[in-house]
């Protein structure tokens, strides 16, 4: 899943860069683009970090949580009950908005600089 989500923000990334590309200047679209980068970075990194401590203090009250569980969270899902996924759902998909916002306005943004140059 992960990588099906990395390849999509790839090819997203690249349909927004020649879309920018073709309506916006090199300087403003490094400027959308770095905008694009810093909402996704506000979205994504109180969420996802809420998300974490959440998945952690559901997980850990029923069984040992591996001491590298963070590098793959999703793993530990299984453990959820209904009302636990629930409870996480809106964090979990928030923190990977935000994320996948932040390399699509990286990506972007680093288009545009090659563009400007």
């Amino acid at each position: 899943m992960l990588e099906v989500t990395l390849v999509l923000a790839a090819v997203l990334a690249l349909g927004l860069a020649v879309l920018l590309a073709s309506v916006l200047t090199a300087p403003a679209m490094i400027m959308v683009a770095i905008g694009a980068l810093l909402l996704g970075l506000a979205v994504g990194v109180p969420t996802g970090f809420w998300y974490h401590v959440l998945l952690y203090r559901i997980v850990s009250a029923r069984v040992p949580v591996p001491r590298k569980w963070w590098l793959s969270p999703s793993a530990l899902h299984v453990h959820l009950t209904d009302a636990d996924r629930r409870r996480i759902w809106l964090w979990y998909r928030l923190g990977g908005i935000g994320f996948v916002l932040s390399v699509v306005g990286g990506l972007a943004a680093i288009a545009g600089l090659l563009m400007a140059r």
